[in-house]
């Protein structure tokens, strides 16, 4: 892809939370979610084939445990140091314990993570090892120290590639996580949008008026515009390079108001376009794993704008690795989007 000078078109981001039952399963019932897991076997390749045909690079913030073949190779892979949650449900490596062979395609999924890696512009980024809760009680920098090590490392022994960008399981970060991030090599992670509704939080401190307020900015203005200038991305790594919006998915019982939805993201990125600012859309692979078409078609609404913005205003298509690179670069004004592969 070409460069640009000084962010003149600005930027569209996208990153997705690659996590199969290891995102949910302190919360959602197996049985409950299974279909959305099995789905995403479909929509792993779906969605790379979409990035493809548009030249859209993306970050696959991937849970360490997706690298492995299956229980008995995460059994011999544990940390020295393990979180020590008080809510005992909220730990991984219990739940892991309890498991043998049963269910290992909404565990693990090495064949997916290499077709990811065979495809132009995809980056593979880490969601930590465990899906790692940083601000549930009592915290512990050293445990997530040892979680992202080993996440760190796996991807690098198992896959050959070389793990630069974080996305914080449910957001949940802090400066000293982030800090202890950057000590192991992480470049970027994703930070929250700045209204008071998106801000990290423990699980516990979730409320229906926070998760209620996303949901109504999904389609219409409570919060202004989530795009945000390079400058919040600061000019020394780690890079911020927040999030902007949540891909909800698409759902029957709203299926009337898909317009709105799909008319917000459009808008935000005509904004960032024309003002040289950076848009940053995420969701999970498994939010598809049901009505896998109507979720591409919103999907394709999305992109195909991408594409008008790219011709008509020069908008780059950027994984994090991509935003990093950008501005690690000598002079931190030429932006140019290199291959996320």
């Amino acid at each position: 892809m070409t460069g640009f000078t000084d962010g003149r078109g600005g930027a569209f981001v996208i990153s997705l939370d690659f996590e199969l039952y290891w995102g949910l399963r302190d919360h959602v019932e197996l049985s409950d979610y299974a279909a959305n897991l099995r789905g995403v076997w479909d929509v792993v390749p779906a969605l790379l084939s979409t990035f493809r045909s548009r030249a859209v690079h993306a970050t696959w913030a991937t849970v360490g445990f997706l690298l492995f073949e299956g229980f008995d190779e995460l059994h011999a892979t544990m940390p020295a140091v393990l979180p020590e949650y008080r809510a005992h449900a909220l730990c991984p490596y219990r739940y892991a314990k309890a498991h043998d062979g049963s269910s290992e395609r909404v565990h693990f999924a090495p064949a997916l993570v290499k077709q990811i890696l065979e495809t132009e512009g995809q980056e593979l980024g880490t969601h930590t090892l465990s899906h790692f809760y940083c601000l549930e009680e009592p915290q512990s920098l050293a445990a997530f120290s040892a979680d992202l090590e080993i996440a760190i490392r796996t991807a690098r022994e198992r896959f050959d590639t070389k793990i630069t960008s974080l996305v914080f399981p449910r957001n949940q970060c802090s400066t000293a996580h982030v800090a202890r991030a950057a000590e192991l090599g992480i470049t970027a992670f994703r930070g929250n949008p700045h209204p008071w509704m998106y801000g990290a939080r423990p699980f516990a401190e979730e409320t229906a008026v926070r998760r209620g307020a996303r949901l109504a900015d999904a389609y219409v203005s409570i919060s202004r515009g989530l795009a945000y200038d390079a400058d919040r991305i600061g000019m020394a790594a780690p890079f911020d390079v927040a999030a902007s919006r949540f891909l909800r998915p698409w759902s029957r019982a709203t299926r009337w108001a898909e317009r709105l939805r799909i008319r917000r993201i459009q808008k935000e990125m005509r904004d960032a376009a024309r003002s040289g600012r950076i848009y940053h859309l995420w969701w999970h692979p498994h939010n598809f794993g049901v009505n896998l078409q109507e979720n591409l078609a919103v999907l394709s609404a999305v992109l195909d704008t991408y594409r008008e913005l790219h011709d008509a205003h020069g908008m780059q298509s950027m994984n994090m690795r991509d935003v990093a690179a950008w501005r690690s670069s000598a002079s931190g004004t030429t932006w140019s989007a290199k291959t996320g592969s």
